[in-house]
């Protein structure tokens, strides 16, 4: 079986929308894109980059897909050689045909073709941003691991991680580690359903 695994930028709040730049989804007028911009060093940069060289394919959201498409085939370096050279599964209801190599259109029934997807043999799925489409595997119970990158700042408003109709799960952390901007990176791995109790009894 494949895992797959999400990798997001979020604020304290829960937020996930464009953390990369002012222009990246300015969705519902979300007006503070790049937020994210400001509070890296060498250990985020270090664990982004692990991320990005595991071995894995991409699954994306039709959005995310419509910002990376014109963007990293014109790029050069690490990550961009990355992105060119994996497969990327995108989940779309719209799109027919994509220029970008290695793409691949989940146009049908999306849900069951990313079901078929991770109970086949091969390397994981790795994801970023894909907000909407997030919202969707969390309600289906598709999401193995969370790579997250949390920042010391709350947006009050946007996209976020957890919307209505996320399943009840409990995680398990498994790496952590703490920028010296007051970032932390934590990854947590599915392990079962919420485990109940009460407070002060054994």
């Amino acid at each position: 079986m494949r895992r797959i695994i999400i990798n997001e930028h979020i604020s304290l709040d829960g937020v996930i929308q464009a953390p990369g730049g002012p222009d990246e989804d300015t969705t519902d007028g979300f007006k503070l894109g790049g937020w994210s911009a400001n509070y890296g060093d060498d250990i985020s940069g270090k664990t982004i980059i692990d991320a990005i060289q595991e071995d894995y394919d991409l699954l994306l959201g039709r959005v995310t897909y419509d910002i990376w498409e014109p963007y990293w085939p014109f790029q050069t370096g690490p990550i961009a050689d990355k992105f060119n050279g994996i497969k990327k599964y995108v989940a779309t209801r719209t799109l027919k045909e994509s220029s970008w190599e290695g793409t691949v259109l989940l146009n049908g029934d999306t849900i069951e073709q990313v079901k078929e997807l991770r109970a086949s043999d091969g390397i994981d799925l790795h994801m970023w941003g894909s907000a909407d489409f997030i919202q969707s595997l969390f309600q289906h119970g598709l999401i193995d691991q969370m790579n997250l990158w949390i920042y010391p700042v709350v947006l009050g408003k946007g996209k976020k991680l957890f919307a209505a109709g996320t399943l009840p799960g409990g995680f398990k952390l498994i790496k952590h580690a703490m920028a010296s901007t007051g970032l932390i990176f934590a990854s947590y791995e599915a392990n079962g359903e919420v485990q109940v109790g009460r407070i002060g009894e054994e």
